[in-house]
């Protein structure tokens, strides 16, 4: 058994071991750094698979940041989860059914792929670059238009998703950019002529 197999047994496990927690762990703080710890395991994984690139973008995006501001949001807002978690343990069977049903399928679906695929060497390892320059020439060379068409779909979906969940709050002021900008200088100001009074006369 060599020193890479032993480390991909270590860094399966503990991501395992992690997600389990995730989903049966009580405080929501302590499952989203498990969440953490399980994907910086499978990052390690990707980079003993020779996929720096995955790794790094998993650490960045998901750990560094996603997750960070996941983990500050359930700190800030103190939600009780408790009302949520009650019916866990009723339909836990009906869970654990449907992912072994899944994972099933999965592994056959792979099972099929690879006999059907024929084995072919490292495209990176072949074109003798590594796996990161491999990955950013085929990206921005060979795929750039289904690249900017899923950067067009994700721009889309995040706009859709602000819209659909913006909800106007009474007896708060809000914005309004059209507004704003057909505004014109006789709604701003107005001005009042006033007759000049001397100091201590009173006023008509």
């Amino acid at each position: 058994m060599t020193f890479e197999l032993l480390c991909f047994y270590f860094f399966a496990t503990v991501a395992v071991l992690a997600a389990l927690a995730v989903i049966s762990v009580k405080n929501p703080v302590v499952a989203a750094l498990n969440l953490v710890l399980t994907f910086f395991s499978m990052a390690c994984v990707w980079l003993l698979a020779q996929a720096e690139f995955l790794a790094v973008a998993l650490v960045l995006v998901y750990v560094g940041a996603v997750m960070v501001l996941f983990l500050f949001v359930v700190m800030m807002l103190d939600v009780d989860f408790a009302p949520v978690r009650k019916g866990f343990v009723r339909f836990l069977p009906v869970g654990i059914f449907v992912a072994v049903v899944m994972l099933v399928e999965m592994l056959m679906m792979i099972g099929v792929h690879t006999l059907q695929t024929p084995l072919t060497g490292d495209p990176a390892a072949l074109a003798g670059m590594s796996n990161m320059g491999w990955l950013g020439r085929s990206l921005f060379r060979d795929f750039l238009l289904p690249f900017e068409v899923a950067a067009l779909i994700l721009t889309v979906g995040l706009i859709a998703a602000v819209t659909l969940t913006l909800r106007k709050r009474t007896g708060t002021k809000l914005q309004k950019p059209s507004h704003q900008v057909r505004v014109k200088r006789d709604d701003r100001v107005r001005l009042v002529k006033m007759d000049a009074v001397k100091k201590g006369e009173a006023t008509p």
